[in-house]
């Protein structure tokens, strides 16, 4: 291990030993740059490097859904002049879709580790917890390797970073047989004849989705009146009819009450009484955070409702010298904001100019076919007088890349401040939205106004040219 100090503008040297609790976006990311900055830096993790996020949910989930996509092209075949068996002449092989997600996650986990040693990061497998509070200017942690005894370290700066778990309804609880949660799909054999998901929220509705296009009856039990209640109305709505178009059978404003596995089946219990029979069923009902063994408590970190850590823009908790990044902070639940937590933290920490972290300009996305893309100010934030905003929404109808494609269902939508033009907001439904989504997110980072954009000149034909058209609309409203 190495030692390392930080930055020596002003002739002082300070050792900083830090230590990482947890190897997933939030947490390696910031491995990484500690040790750019020449700290002794020390990351422990369970399942390895990546966690959660490479091994078990978003990676593999997006190799998963990369493999449905495949199915999709087949569809429709014949509107493009090409003659083929159609859907019905394809077959999917579950264990071969289920080992190249494996295979990648294991790659991308190990591209992360070699990444990790290069850079001089002792990574550890194993767990860590917080050790006793004493006085100084060092935290200690208790750091257990698998099959070793535990050892104490004392760091000047701990980064949380444990990420969170899928949340088990006590009356459906995984058997790791039919009734599964997100991270047990992959062990399956063969497909499902019929897929009853539990939960509509983004995890559901990318799994209802994928599974719908590989020729699975899909049924989906939503809570809610609509599927994806906190995304975008419209684009939620435009989602949902695509999904009831191609088949699958959406409950809405019902419960999950109880999952029973009958051996040859699972019978799902909605609150209302009524019993709906399939193969399996996906429990997709959100996640909690892996704060609970931590020593949080016994240390005086501040613990939120629902166990998340507390923390400020620039990831700190209450307790100086330690920070947290992540899931388990239940900031946002994107890999791509635990990175940046993960990323400030360690900035701050080292006492680097920091920006604190920003979420209006966060980029999201859900992987449903099409995808669903958005960026800034919402819908709601509008209708509700939050935020001031004129908008455009332009069907993908009218743009000629779309037709090509044969895209009947999409938008773009573009949120701009009445006065200025300033561009503040954006969603995108469409194929590949989240590249799509890139254009309005540097426009709402640069602060760039609907004129700017409006002279932009797009490829064409391109489905980003609907942007520019959007923009030329909200430009010639601002005209008049």
């Amino acid at each position: 291990m190495r030692v390392g100090t930080s930055a020596t503008r002003e002739g002082w040297n300070v050792v900083s030993r830090i230590v990482i609790i947890g190897g997933g976006p939030g947490g390696y990311e910031a491995a990484l740059v500690a040790a750019q900055l020449d700290a002794d830096v020390t990351l422990v993790e369970a399942d390895g490097p990546g966690g959660a996020c490479v091994l078990t949910d978003c990676v593999p989930s997006k190799t998963f859904i990369a493999s449905s996509e495949v199915m999709t092209g087949y569809r429709h075949n014949e509107r493009f002049g090409i003659r083929s068996a159609g859907l019905d002449g394809v077959t999917v092989d579950a264990v071969a879709v289920n080992q190249r997600v494996k295979k990648l996650a294991l790659a991308q986990s190990a591209d992360i580790q070699a990444k990790l040693v290069k850079a001089g990061v002792d990574v550890v497998h194993g767990r860590a917890r917080l050790g006793e509070d004493t006085l100084g200017h060092t935290h200690q942690v208790l750091v257990t390797p698998e099959g070793q005894d535990t050892y104490a370290v004392e760091a000047t700066t701990v980064l949380l970073a444990t990420g969170a778990t899928p949340r088990v309804l006590a009356t459906a609880k995984p058997d790791g047989e039919r009734i599964l949660d997100w991270r047990q799909l992959y062990d399956l054999t063969e497909l499902p004849s019929h897929l009853i998901v539990i939960g509509s929220g983004v995890t559901g509705a990318e799994f209802a989705s994928a599974y719908l296009a590989m020729g699975v009856q899909v049924t989906l039990v939503s809570s809610r009146e609509r599927v994806m209640p906190h995304e975008d109305a419209d684009a939620a709505m435009a989602i949902e009819r695509v999904f009831r178009e191609r088949g699958m059978t959406i409950l809405s404003q019902s419960r999950g009450k109880s999952v029973v596995n009958t051996g040859s089946s699972v019978e799902v219990t909605l609150g209302d009484g009524r019993v709906v029979e399939g193969s399996h069923a996906l429990i997709a009902v959100g996640a909690v955070p892996n704060t609970a063994s931590l020593g949080l408590e016994e240390y005086g970190v501040q613990v939120g409702d629902g166990g998340y850590v507390t923390v400020d823009r620039v990831s700190r908790t209450n307790v100086p010298g330690i920070y947290a990044a992540g899931d388990c902070t239940g900031v946002l639940p994107l890999a791509s904001v635990a990175a940046m937590q993960g990323r400030i933290a360690i900035w701050h920490a080292m006492g680097e100019a920091v920006s604190p972290l920003r979420l209006r300009t966060v980029s999201a996305n859900v992987f449903t076919d099409p995808e669903l893309a958005t960026v800034g100010v919402s819908q709601n934030d509008v209708d509700a007088g939050r935020v001031p905003a004129r908008q455009v929404m332009l069907p993908l109808t009218g743009n000629a890349r779309a037709k090509m494609a044969d895209l009947h269902d999409g938008f773009v939508k573009l949120f701009c401040r009445p006065a200025t033009g300033q561009i503040v907001g954006g969603v995108v439904v469409a194929p590949k939205a989240s590249e799509l989504i890139l254009p309005i997110t540097m426009a709402i980072e640069n602060n760039l106004t609907v004129d700017q954009l409006a002279h932009t000149i797009t490829i064409y034909p391109s489905l980003s040219g609907s942007i520019a058209e959007a923009a030329r609309q909200l430009m010639q409203h601002e005209l008049q």
